[in-house]
């Protein structure tokens, strides 16, 4: 049997795991991305993302029996597969509102070279709609066919964690819409096939689209609560992680850690992708700020035990939003370093999983955690807690550092 062709636009760190993956399914896949050197990358066999265990093994193992190859031409590769799979980023801008930069020039590439009878499904977090109404009139207009009847148009969101991606593909049961029942037919059969996974139809993309979103609202506004229910703790003078812990003994309980804030691409953009189309005035909103105003919070918290912050120097360990991982989008450590050189601090940054280079391209004073570099400094804020943090014991810190 023919093995089918799957063009995958967008190589970032989900999208070269799915094409790694359906690569080593019994697909011949094309990956599609606008970036010359992971193009390049992929092709000689490599991945370019370094930090998602098994990736580059995947890599290679689909390049090596020649079921995996990228291109900078999209319409060309859209042109010969009969699955095409987007997912390229959709972001927020300084407004908070939604911004389709990228995959609106990704699905003009794709409508250029959509041929008949091909399955185009979606897996970016999209607000509720876009798939039919933006991206799927989109590439009817381009391709001058019908979708449903001429091509067949699905939503399915990714729901995977980083560090844990090619065991979440398998895991987590994948949701699946389409625009018409033969959408839904064709598309869910594919990811039978090439994930192996449990699929989980719903009735439409708008619900497909929805259900993602809400799961990213559902843990912002529980965050937003653990937040909350810590600062009122504090004031009371109770330990809310042993209070917390006490409570949720009970089965209908189930308190989040609190932490100064929530960073990452999901749970602090795409609650967004609700407020900005008409969910407003409500919990969503409030558990946004909650969220936000947390590192202004702990700030508050050091200036009590501390006094003023002017002229102290702060360390902040983990550039990265969480622990473990190497990615800085929307951590809470820019939210901390704004607000602590506002009030005249000298701020400077640990993570282990960044070199001298990449922090100056962030333009990010770094330290080190030798003896030396650690004996005068005021303040050390743990804020992401990478497994190299928790084998130290800070045994060189100066005698009265507050540590938060």
């Amino acid at each position: 049997m023919n093995k089918q062709t799957v063009a995958v636009v967008g190589l970032g760190k989900i999208g070269l795991t799915l094409a790694a993956v359906y690569a080593t399914n019994n697909y011949n896949v094309i990956g599609c991305d606008v970036n010359k050197d992971v193009v390049q990358a992929v092709n000689a066999g490599k991945s370019h993302i370094d930090n998602e265990p098994g990736l580059p093994e995947l890599v290679k193992k689909a390049h090596d029996t020649q079921t995996l190859r990228a291109t900078t031409n999209t319409s060309e590769a859209v042109s010969k597969s009969s699955i095409v799979v987007v997912i390229v980023p959709v972001l927020i801008d300084s407004s908070n509102d939604v911004s389709y930069t990228y995959i609106d020039s990704a699905t003009e590439a794709i409508g250029k070279g959509l041929q008949k009878g091909t399955t185009v499904i979606y897996e970016t977090t999209l607000p509720t709609g876009d798939t039919r109404e933006r991206f799927g009139r989109k590439l009817e207009e381009l391709s001058q066919m019908k979708m449903g009847s001429d091509f067949y148009l699905a939503y399915s969101p990714e729901r995977v964690y980083s560090n844990t991606i090619i065991r979440d593909l398998k895991l987590y049961p994948k949701i699946v819409g389409g625009v018409n029942e033969d959408s839904l037919i064709y598309a869910s059969a594919f990811y039978r096939a090439a994930l192996q996974c449990e699929v989980l139809p719903v009735e439409s993309t708008e619900t497909a689209e929805f259900a993602k979103v809400a799961e990213c609202v559902y843990r912002d506004v529980n965050i937003a609560l653990a937040n909350e229910l810590a600062v009122y703790a504090d004031a009371c003078g109770v330990n809310l992680k042993e209070a917390a812990n006490a409570s949720n003994t009970q089965p209908f309980s189930h308190i989040h850690a609190a932490g100064i804030g929530v960073g990452g691409h999901c749970i602090p953009i795409y609650p967004y992708f609700f407020i900005s189309r008409g969910l407003q005035n409500g919990i969503i909103q409030e558990s946004r700020k909650t969220n936000d105003n947390m590192a202004s919070y702990a700030l508050s918290r050091i200036e009590k035990q501390q006094g003023s912050l002017k002229d102290s120097k702060v360390l902040i360990l983990g550039l990265s939003y969480r622990e473990n991982v190497k990615e800085t989008e929307k951590s809470t450590t820019w939210l901390l370093i704004d607000q602590l050189e506002s009030k005249g601090a000298n701020v400077s940054v640990h993570d282990p999983h960044y070199d001298a280079q990449e922090f100056l391209s962030y333009g990010v004073k770094n330290s080190d955690l030798t003896p030396e570099a650690v004996k005068d400094v005021d303040v050390i804020i743990l804020q992401a807690n990478h497994q190299e943090y928790k084998k130290s014991r800070f045994q060189h810190v100066p005698k009265g550092c507050t540590i938060l």
